[in-house]
């Protein structure tokens, strides 16, 4: 079996800060997990940042408009990395809330993934179905992830959890 990739799904300023609206209240409290999990898979890390698209297709006009504060390009301090990648670790950047497809699959091949990052509901929910229904083995790192609520984070990890066997969940002390 091929060794693992650790994808960090978008540990960045603009949902860590506490100020702002975007913010995971329990980011904080998972960051010092996600390094360990870093550590754990050194050399096999991918980042993964959400980035505006400009040119805004569909209705993702409609959803800037209620967010107008992160209208900022892809340079801007809202999407940096609270943790910079160690030296070699690719990041992948991404309009979408999933961040499964073609740029990360060239990253990973086809190695099973082990998800972590914010929001749990959102960006990590849509990857790890996403990356399930490709058929990609995916394991979850329960406490390695911070939701928007502790109650859209429970909520989005029952739903994970019915994904078995494609999606496992786990905490960072009973591995991976």
């Amino acid at each position: 079996m091929t060794d693992p990739w650790l994808v960090v799904v978008d540990m960045q300023v603009a949902f860590g800060d506490p100020g702002s609206r975007w913010a995971a209240p329990a980011y904080a409290a998972v960051e010092p997990v996600v390094r360990g999990l870093r550590e754990r898979h050194a050399g096999r890390v991918v980042h993964t940042r959400f980035v505006r698209d400009p040119v805004e297709p569909g209705a993702w006009s409609a959803y800037y408009d209620d967010w107008p504060e992160f209208r900022v390009g892809p340079d801007d301090a809202a999407w940096e990395l609270t943790t910079p990648p160690a030296p070699g670790d690719p990041v992948v950047d991404e309009p979408t809330f999933g961040k499964w497809g073609p740029a990360l699959e060239a990253v990973v091949g086809d190695a099973p993934l082990v998800v972590c990052g914010v929001a749990t509901e959102c960006c990590v929910l849509a990857t790890v179905l996403a990356a399930a229904d490709a058929g990609r083995a995916v394991t979850v790192v329960t406490d390695a992830c911070a939701g928007g609520t502790t109650e859209a984070h429970d909520q989005a990890l029952a739903v994970m959890g019915l994904m078995s066997p494609l999606v496992t969940l786990t905490t960072a002390g009973a591995g991976p």
